[in-house]
């Protein structure tokens, strides 16, 4: 039987604060609740010595019918009950595997790294959607601890849960985990070429194929081709999933 406790691996132990840690937060909160107001995805802040939520903002993605101050009270209760049971034993397996890693990063690397993953969500209604979570460390302990972290959450790019990478800021390698396997692998991340992501970036915005073709001086063929080629090497069906893998990728 699972419990919350089991979320919050032995190697992350957070216990007393000291004043200097505590000085970190000044205000922090204000730039995070700033930033939910300006964008479509959920957010919310992990405290790791309290064991529950700090901050959650109010976009109705993540709360599954509930209001904000709703989800941040019930904390980690709230995945007992919107997560569906094969993912919540996921989410479990994302916790152990990815503190594991975090304990081998040299504490200086910790919080430049983000793990990324996604899982199934059901509502009150109970209609079923995949999200994709990225967590990053905020603020460590003294030891290297992980004190806060910030959570986002969008709509998932997938056809299925899983899909666990860790990538480091500035670092083109990523490290996916193979859960048939159990171990991690690294690979390059995907490059785009300046066409592919132009297009992308015009696509973004709403463009039709005719109008990115007249903004970057190219034929409608053109830009039908470099669509193409770029379905294939991201492995999706269509712009707006391209759109999606690319955000949620930091490609472009």
């Amino acid at each position: 039987m699972t419990d919350i406790n089991d979320f919050f691996s032995f190697k992350n132990t957070v216990g007393s604060i000291s004043n200097d840690e505590q000085n970190q937060t000044s205000d922090y909160l204000e730039p995070i609740k700033a930033f939910a107001r300006t964008t479509y995805k959920s957010i919310y802040v992990i405290d790791y010595q309290k064991k529950g939520f700090e901050y959650v903002s109010d976009n109705p993605l993540f709360l599954c019918g509930h209001s904000a101050e709703e989800v941040k009270e019930m904390g980690y209760s709230f995945y007992f009950k919107y997560v569906t049971k094969s993912d919540l034993d996921l989410l479990l397996k994302i916790n152990t595997i990815g503190f594991d890693f975090y304990d081998k990063i040299p504490v200086e690397d910790r919080k430049w790294h983000t793990i990324s993953y996604d899982f199934n969500l059901k509502n009150q209604e109970g209609k079923v959607i995949l999200i994709n979570q990225k967590l990053t460390p905020l603020f460590l302990t003294a030891n290297g601890q992980i004190w806060k972290a910030i959570c986002i959450i969008s709509l998932s790019a997938e056809q299925q849960s899983g899909n666990i990478k860790i990538y480091k800021k500035g670092d083109n390698k990523i490290f996916k985990y193979d859960l048939e396997g159990d171990f991690w692998k690294a690979t390059e991340k995907i490059k785009l070429t300046s066409r592919e992501k132009e297009i992308l970036q015009y696509s973004s915005r709403g463009y039709t194929i005719n109008e990115v073709a007249n903004s970057i001086f190219v034929s409608p063929d053109t830009v039908k081709f470099h669509r193409k080629k770029l379905f294939d090497k991201l492995e999706v069906a269509n712009i707006s999933e391209a759109i999606a893998y690319a955000t949620n990728n930091k490609l472009i």
